[in-house]
């Protein structure tokens, strides 16, 4: 049996996102390289930039994605409202390889170790106007999401992200669950 799991969207600002990465908004052509700009991680292998086209994504969805060896960038090339699924990362380095949340760690086929995102962990944002999100190394996401038939996004991330550092984890499989954005 499948739990629809309903969610209302957070409206995505600096305060509201900090924990999977960082909104990032326009600012003047003088401004000097700060806090407010996008910390990047892409010293490993060759940068993508590209545009996306991407048709029929509801606000639905039952799988979740992260990247542990880049952080991602991901905006509307329209500037139209859009929706993206995010729980924290859960990758397991360092110190922290052994640790867990009392769950049992997977070894990646991309070669790292992590804890699935519970599903109590997961919370989808929207995104207004001329912004773009820049996801945390790990950061679990699903999406972009939209309510048109189709849209466009500017996407940052390494060359062979889909190819080598795509770990998704499946909530209708593994939890018997799916997520919905309830917008009024």
């Amino acid at each position: 049996m499948t739990r629809t799991i309903k969610l209302r969207p957070i409206d995505a600002t600096p305060e509201s996102f900090a924990d999977f990465g960082q909104v990032i908004s326009a600012s003047g052509e003088r401004q000097q390289y700060g806090p407010n700009d996008a910390q990047l991680e892409l010293h490993r292998g060759t940068p993508r930039f590209y545009i996306m086209h991407l048709e029929d994504r509801k606000l639905e969805f039952s799988r979740i994605t992260h990247h542990a060896s880049v952080t991602q960038c991901l905006g509307s090339a329209s500037g139209e409202v859009w929706y993206l699924g995010v729980a924290k990362s859960s990758i397991l380095e360092g110190s922290n390889l052994n640790e867990g949340s009392g769950q049992m760690s997977i070894q990646s086929r991309c070669g790292h170790s992590y804890i699935p995102p519970c599903l109590d962990d997961v919370c989808i944002f929207r995104v207004t106007g001329s912004k773009f999100l820049k996801l945390h190394r790990g950061a679990w996401h699903a999406g972009p999401l939209f309510k048109t038939k189709a849209m466009d996004f500017y996407n940052l991330e390494l060359s062979d992200t889909n190819i080598v550092d795509h770990t998704t984890h499946d909530f209708l499989k593994e939890d018997g669950a799916i997520f919905v954005a309830m917008e009024d």
